[in-house]
């Protein structure tokens, strides 16, 4: 179904996605604007958005943007890179047109000079991780991303799914996300070549873009593989839409978050939302997701062996692998839900419209509007 441009007359916040490739930024995004349009006037604004996203125009901002929304003094502007930030305060102090300016930072790395001095620029900041925020100096809130657990939920017959793949083997192992270093798939395959041949159960899948960059280090695992007589049994699948990639989640008996440094690192939570247990390091908000023991397993960054002994712990125990996903599931539905997310940025907006503290607080029960 396609949402037709709406004028931004109608606007109350416009949520900025100013990059054609989509990325773990876009997703956010996503996930996060049909649950926000339920409660706020708010659109997308970005090149080639998709057509059922509630979306405006350069043309309507440039015509409107100085108008104020009904009922607000101001209207919001939601930037998550510096592009974004970079439109925001050109709009806002240059052109004076009345908005203020949000900004989502899920980087754990120290900002550049450029990136500190936009984010002092900003109306109101948020961290998706204290450790996130640990980098910030400007006032903000933590505020951890959320999944859609009506679209990552568990397969209802997972032995059948992973059947249904045509793949070798009783139960998979993946892996999700673009095919590099920082991610970790050359952990990933490292391990699955050690163990594999002990496990004849199991086939590995690599779920992930190979971008121009990143092919002579594909071409090199690729080699590993097929020199280890593995092609079999440790298959690169490349970049898959979005529905395969959650269809992937609910086959595998187990994900493996291998990176080496992240700024978020959604994986963890939408694998354990479909009801699939993690072995991940301790990069991005994984510490904060995962449940040690419980929905999964958390190792150090640079620990190959007991990023190894863990993963073999579930592979010889598939049972064990699908009670963790279950708790998983429990533990993501309770504390990670878009719902939650979206309810924690709505607060933020409704202090910047200067709304009494009563009624910022009612947006976590959903009794406000």
């Amino acid at each position: 179904m396609n949402n037709p441009v709406c004028d931004l007359r109608s606007l109350e916040v416009v949520a900025t996605n100013l990059k054609r490739r989509y990325t773990g930024v876009t997703s956010t995004v996503a996930a996060l604007l049909p649950v926000q349009a339920k409660r706020l006037r708010i659109a997308a604004l970005g090149p080639a958005l998709p057509a059922h996203w509630p979306r405006t125009s350069w043309t309507s901002l440039l015509l409107h943007g100085w108008s104020r929304p009904a009922g607000r003094p101001c209207r919001l502007w939601h930037a998550r890179r510096n592009n974004e930030m970079l439109a925001g305060w050109l709009l806002r102090d240059v052109l004076r047109m009345p908005f203020k300016l949000v900004f989502t930072s899920a980087a754990q790395r120290d900002h550049t000079r450029w990136t500190k001095f936009l984010i002092s620029r900003m109306d109101a900041v948020i961290a998706t991780s204290p450790e996130s925020g640990a980098f910030l100096r400007v006032p903000h809130v933590v505020n951890l991303h959320g999944i859609d657990t009506t679209i990552y939920r568990p397969s209802v017959n997972r032995a059948a799914d992973w059947a249904a793949s045509g793949l070798p083997g009783r139960h998979g192992i993946g892996i999700f996300g673009r095919v590099r270093a920082q991610k970790g798939t050359d952990r990933f395959v490292e391990a699955m070549l050690q163990l594999l041949p002990r496990y004849p159960d199991f086939t590995a899948v690599i779920v992930g873009a190979i971008t121009p960059d990143q092919r002579e280090f594909a071409a090199g695992l690729q080699a590993k593989v097929a020199q280890a007589g593995l092609t079999h049994r440790i298959l690169f699948l490349g970049e898959r839409p979005s529905d395969e990639v959650h269809q992937w989640l609910q086959r595998v008996t187990l994900t493996v978050s291998p990176q080496r440094w992240e700024g978020f690192g959604l994986v963890p939570a939408e694998s354990m939302a479909s009801g699939t247990p993690v072995v991940a390091t301790r990069a991005g908000a994984a510490a904060h997701l995962i449940r040690e023991g419980e929905t999964g397993f958390l190792v150090g960054i640079d620990d190959m062996v007991a990023l190894t002994d863990r993963i073999e712990e579930l592979l010889r125990d598939p049972a064990r692998a699908e009670a963790m996903g279950q708790a998983g599931r429990a533990h993501v539905v309770a504390h990670f839900s878009i719902e939650r997310e979206a309810a924690g940025i709505e607060r933020v907006y409704r202090q910047l419209w200067g709304e009494p503290e009563t009624a910022v607080r009612a947006t976590a029960t959903g009794d406000a509007r």
